[in-house]
This record gives structure tokens, C-alpha cells and sequence, in this order.
């Protein structure tokens, strides 16, 4: 790969990575979403979502556009995490309010069996693209974050064929055929590696697993049937690109009880949602790994001085460690005034400064 423009601010890497940073890295998940009006003037443009994601150009410009309006600390790529299974041949269509759909859902032994697993140059290309491209028009100024959806939780989308509350048809499967379910989620788990790999190739400089689902599940089905998986993903993703460090975050939502588990997986950091007390996370990780988040989004929808109330609770919580990166406990909403998020990345790093 080309050499690419050196990195001019190295504090979401450096923080992954547990080292010294002068303030807290901040980002937020779907930071490129519907709150922007940018965004949604793009995504009018576009006429569709799967054009939005499938047309690198476009996916970068989004991807951009909050990298443009905030001070943030990192972009993380614009995709969607059911692209996996997409290019397995499950037929993905997304409709507004409606929601993600598969028009060919993976049910039976021999539907899992016909699946191949995607090669990200061909299947996934329009990703690849829109990776070089965003990290060409980046042009150093922050890292660039990858991601994957975790095997567990694109199964349970290409078995249900669409959202779920119950998870009915995946957990019979699990319970009822577990040796056929293994097999999906093997054959997932192949892909991510392939997939983030092509992705770190192509100059993402730190990779993400989002593990939306995992929360559903008991203890030892979520070691079975979701852990195990994303830690296969830890070993098989490159540890280095351009002489540096790719560090690999885990962020499994509803998963704060098991996050001494996910330590134990290799990963560099784990992601929290908003339901685990930071500070007591990291008293039970110490500093085997690094910890994102964990802001309720809903704090985004009250006022400036609120924000910086809690933003300065979480950092508080944290205390002066190495090793956090703050974010959302999960998506931005897209009722979320822009100028809330802004006030909330500049509380961050005002705030932690002084730590």
C-alpha cells in the first residue's frame, strides 16, 4: 500500500493502546447519522441508504462531514454492519422506519451450507474503496476506525430476516441445532477476518467489533455462541499496519457482566454501554485492556451544562488512568441537536485536560 500522510493527532490510537495522551479522545458512534443535516442532505442525494453505503464517494463524504463540524478524535468508516451476510447472498434492503430486511434468510442446514464466505476485493470492494478513499481524504488528521458486526449478532439478522425482540427463530436453532448455528457463525467469523483485514490493508488504523446482540443471551451461550467467535476474530485480525499498532475494540451492548470475559479475549479495549458504572469497570479490568464510552446518548437531548455535568462525572468515574476513550453507550440519536454534540466533544477535552 501506499505510504500514507503521517497521522497528526495519535490520541484515539494512543489511548487504545493504554499510553499517555494530554486529554481524553473522544468520538461518538454513528457520529455520521441522521442528526446532521449534511448528512441527511447527502442521503437525499443518494435516494437510497444501500447507495449511500454501496457508492464509496458518497460513504466518504459522510464520513467526513462530522470529522468537518467537531473536534473529534477519530472517523469511523460510514457502512453498515449487515454488509457481511449482504455479500453472502442473504439480499439485504433497508427501508426507512422499517428497518434492515433479508430477502433470503440463512434458516436451514443446507441454506447455511450454500453460503460462501464474501472475498472483501470483489463482494465488498465498494468498502475497500471507500477506506482508501477516506483515508486519503483525511489526510492525516485523525485516525481512521474499521468495523465488523460480530458473528452472533449478523446471525441473528440473517436467521430472523429482520430485527428481533424474542429472538425466536435463532435461539431454537441454537438450543434445538447448535452444530448448524456453529457452522453460520463460523463461516461469519471467517468473513470478518477477511473483512478487517482488507480494511487494514486498505488504511484503517484501529478496528472495531459491534456486538449489537450478545445481550440477549445467558452467560454460557454468550461464551458459546458470541464471545468465542469475536475472540477468533482478535487472533485473526493484523496486529500491525504502516509500523504501528492496530488495536482491536470489542463492544458487546447489555455486556458490562462479562467484561472481566472479554478481557481475557486479547482485544485491546472493550466498548461499555451506559448501564455499567465506569469506575467500577476499570477496578475490575485494572489495566489489561483499555475502556470506551459509556455516555447515555439521551444526556445529548438536555442542556449544555448538563452535558458537561455528566461528562465530568464519567471522567471522574474513570479517574486519571491511561486507557479511556470516551464516547457514546451507544448511537447518537438522530433527535440530538448538532450543537449538543459539539458542546459534548469540547467538555471532553477541556474537562479531561486538567486531569
Amino acid at each position: 500500500m501506499a505510504t500514507m500522510t503521517a497521522l497528526k493527532n495519535d490520541r484515539l490510537l494512543r489511548a487504545l493502546l493504554r499510553q499517555a495522551v494530554d486529554m481524553t479522545p473522544v468520538w461518538m458512534m454513528r457520529q455520521a447519522g441522521r442528526y446532521l443535516p449534511e448528512y441527511r442532505a447527502t442521503r437525499r442525494r443518494a435516494g437510497s441508504f444501500m447507495t449511500l453505503c454501496t457508492t464509496p464517494e458518497l460513504a466518504c463524504e459522510v464520513t467526513l462531514q462530522p470529522i468537518d463540524r467537531y473536534p473529534l478524535d477519530a472517523a469511523i468508516l460510514f457502512s453498515d454492519i449487515l454488509v457481511v451476510p449482504h455479500a453472502m447472498g442473504l439480499g439485504l434492503t433497508v427501508n426507512e422506519g422499517a428497518g434492515p430486511r433479508f430477502e433470503r434468510p440463512a434458516r436451514t442446514a443446507s441454506d447455511i451450507r450454500a453460503l460462501g464466505v464474501p472475498d472483501p476485493e470483489t463482494e465488498l470492494r465498494y468498502v475497500i474503496d471507500s477506506v482508501r478513499m477516506i483515508r486519503r481524504e483525511l489526510r492525516g488528521r485523525v485516525p481512521l476506525i474499521g468495523f465488523a458486526g460480530s458473528p452472533w449478532t449478523m446471525a441473528t439478522y440473517a436467521v430472523e430476516g429482520q430485527s428481533s425482540k424474542d429472538f425466536h427463530r435463532i435461539k431454537t436453532m441454537m438450543y434445538r441445532e447448535p452444530r448448524v448455528l456453529h457452522e453460520l457463525l463460523d463461516k461469519l467469523s471467517r468473513a470478518v477476518v477477511l473483512y478487517l483485514n482488507a480494511q487494514i490493508a486498505a488504511g484503517a488504523q484501529a478496528v472495531m467489533v459491534f456486538d449489537t446482540w450478545g445481550g440477549a443471551l445467558s452467560t454460557p451461550a454468550y461464551r458459546e455462541f458470541s464471545l468465542g467467535y469475536m475472540q477468533r476474530i482478535v487472533e485473526g485480525v493484523r496486529k500491525d499496519s504502516e509500523g504501528r499498532r492496530v488495536p482491536c475494540i470489542l463492544f458487546t451492548k447489555g455486556g458490562g457482566q462479562w467484561l472481566e470475559l472479554i478481557a481475557e479475549t486479547g482485544c485491546d479495549a472493550a466498548g461499555l454501554d451506559w448501564t455499567t458504572d465506569i469506575g467500577a469497570a476499570r477496578r475490575r479490568v485494572g489495566d489489561r485492556i483499555a475502556l470506551q464510552g459509556n455516555m447515555d446518548p439521551a444526556v445529548l437531548l438536555a442542556t449544555p451544562d448538563r452535558i458537561r455535568e455528566e461528562v465530568a462525572s464519567i471522567l471522574n468515574g474513570f479517574g486519571p488512568h491511561p486507557g479511556h476513550v470516551f464516547n457514546l453507550g451507544h448511537g447518537i440519536t438522530p433527535d440530538v441537536d448538532p450543537e449538543n454534540a459539539g458542546v459534548f466533544v469540547e467538555a471532553v477535552h477541556s474537562l479531561s485536560a486538567k486531569h
